[in-house]
């Protein structure tokens, strides 16, 4: 028995905080900002396992301990922190396998097998989902836009085989027979298979997922009175040609974490088809337009009643428990809070993303503003990070301010070889007075940064003019530092800046330095020898220190089992843009 046709549309309010705006030029409220263009590709029928969602990776001292209901895996990876990772659970180990498999393909220049691909209407080769304050490209051909859409479609599906169709009955009446009374119990879904599936952005709101072609076939048992009489027997019932439509609108709440929820959802089914066993099951044969009418208003408003309860429920508590600051070491953290609701137009979705680094100790106002970033049209990578000048400039605030680029230098720092130890007596030469007023005496110089160095990021290249202040004391013997003299030093600074398979790592080229007598308790004297003994001491000391550091690098914003390659770098006026490919790995 077969019976075409029917659709069922269900709302729900919004919240407030809504998707607005359109625009690619950022300014002022944010730091990082991640943009992904979102290729479109032949859209493949295959059905999709039941799979757990994907969780992100862990980072430093942060762990994030519930599964997140995709389909929303996009979303999620829009605000959750660029650099903040999370704690895979032991459920989501069968998910590997499938990550892998369908991302091989894609590794080895294969076609996507999903049957879910990134879409934007109208624009069949080009669309982008903007991520924040960095830039984040998924290119079909590479293998991340087979899954996004998948894993939601799995969660679903997965819901679906748990939902408790009710039971139905009604009367019947035939003619010569005259009527009866039917009833449909132990009603189960027995199998769902839903197959293509889209996830794109959505215009004025936040993203729009659509499933078609699916299929759920139903298995129960039923029974006829007519008068004394009673039967019985079992059905089967194939629902095809299933179509989902989801609205999601994406809003930001006032502590920054993001908020989801379903603004409007839709179902409609083509073709129902009931087949009976059992004695008199042609009695019911006679009344399947009926029978067929009621299984289909009821499976249509128990998918949308199941995505509204899977967004309200799961993932909308889940986005309220994303942790929105993280730490980076034992002195700055990083904010990375949403500034405002998610942007979506046509072929983008912007998340501004604050990236605020700050002191663990004392957080204090920050006393400038983001910059404006203008990207490019580039969409040859995969995974697109725009990082503006903002990260840094805080970075060097708070450990300016904690002291770590601060530096004292005492006589056993000197080496064997020089031909001037920090003592007074062989400063006897060139500072006589220094030697007659403080005779046999060790000597320290101290310095410090006269304000937090920032990067310059000019075309295609990066510097820094530490200025640096160096006071020279006498150690006294009773442990008392006399100050004697002060120094100021200037130099260039190159900055070399790469990001391997999780972060962005970089490494200063100094300069040589230019050493001048700023004040002296001890007379007018040259500061020859000591920029040479300082020169030494930074090249071979505080830079290192200071690499060391720079080599320890800042996360990016990746899944658990993934790994950049094939990256591509460029230096913009206030912004750097990093572009890669990205491979799965097998574990």
């Amino acid at each position: 028995m077969r019976s075409q046709g029917s659709k069922k549309h269900c709302s729900s309010s919004t919240p407030s905080s809504g998707v607005r705006g359109q625009g690619r030029i950022r300014e002022g409220s944010g730091l990082l900002r991640v943009t992904q263009p979102i290729r479109s590709g032949a859209q493949t029928r295959t059905q999709a396992s039941l799979l757990p969602a994907c969780l992100p990776a862990k980072s430093g001292s942060v762990f994030w301990h519930r599964l997140l209901p995709s389909p929303w895996l996009l979303l999620a990876l829009a605000s959750a922190k660029p650099h903040v990772t999370f704690k895979i659970q032991e459920h989501v180990r069968s998910l590997r396998k499938v990550v892998l498999e369908s991302s091989s393909e894609a590794e080895h220049g294969l076609p996507c097998s999903s049957s879910s691909v990134f879409r934007s209407p109208g624009s069949p080769h080009k669309a982008c989902a903007d991520f924040g304050k960095e830039f984040t490209a998924l290119r079909q051909r590479k293998g991340i836009c087979c899954k996004v859409a998948r894993e939601g479609v799995a969660t679903l599906q997965s819901k679906l085989h748990e939902v408790t169709l009710p039971d139905f009955n009604g009367d019947f009446k035939i003619k010569y027979m005259g009527r009866g009374h039917y009833e449909f119990h132990s009603l189960d879904i027995h199998s769902c298979e839903l197959l293509g599936s889209t996830l794109t952005p959505l215009p004025g709101q936040g993203l729009y997922l659509a499933i078609s072609d699916s299929s759920i076939r139903v298995k129960g048992k039923w029974k006829v009175r007519k008068g004394i009489l009673k039967l019985d027997g079992s059905f089967d019932v194939k629902v095809k040609g299933i179509t989902i439509s989801v609205n999601l609108l994406l809003g930001s709440g006032s502590s920054g974490r993001p908020t989801v929820a379903v603004s409007s959802c839709s179902s409609h089914i083509d073709d129902v088809e009931t087949h009976m066993s059992g004695d008199l099951s042609w009695l019911l044969n006679l009344f399947h337009n009926q029978i067929e009418s009621r299984f289909r208003r009821t499976l249509e408003s128990k998918i949308c009643e199941e995505i509204q309860d899977l967004v309200a429920s799961d993932l909308q508590p889940y986005l309220q428990t994303v942790p929105v600051t993280t730490e980076i070491d034992n002195l700055a953290g990083i904010d990375y809070s949403l500034v405002e609701a998610p942007r979506a137009t046509a072929q983008m979705l912007d998340v501004m993303i604050k990236g605020e680094i700050f002191s663990l100790d004392h957080r204090s106002p920050v006393g400038f503003l983001a910059p404006v970033m203008r990207l490019p049209e580039e969409h040859s990578r995969m995974v697109y990070f725009a990082v503006s000048d903002y990260v840094f400039k805080t970075a060097s605030l708070v450990y300016n301010e904690a002291g770590f680029l601060n530096f004292s230098i005492t006589d056993d720092l000197v080496p064997p070889t020089s031909n001037i130890r920090l003592t007074t007596n062989s400063f006897r030469t060139f500072v006589p007075r220094l030697a007659r007023l403080y005779p046999n005496m060790n000597l320290e110089l101290w310095g410090a940064m006269v304000s937090a160095p920032f990067l310059n990021f000019g075309s295609g290249n990066l510097s820094s003019t530490p200025q640096i202040e160096v006071e020279g004391f006498v150690l006294l013997p009773n442990s008392v530092r006399e100050p004697v003299f002060r120094l100021g030093m200037a130099t260039n600074v190159s900055a070399a800046l790469t990001f391997n398979t999780s972060k962005i790592t970089g490494f200063l080229k100094p300069g040589k330095i230019q050493v001048e007598l700023k004040e002296s308790k001890v007379g007018i004297f040259n500061v020859e020898l000591l920029e040479a003994l300082l020169n030494y001491y930074l090249l071979n000391n505080l830079y290192p220190k200071v690499n060391d550091k720079l080599a320890e690098g800042f996360p990016l914003p990746l899944l658990n089992y993934i790994q950049l390659h094939d990256p591509v770098l460029q230096i913009h006026k206030d912004f750097l843009l990093l572009g890669t490919n990205i491979r799965y790995l097998r574990v």
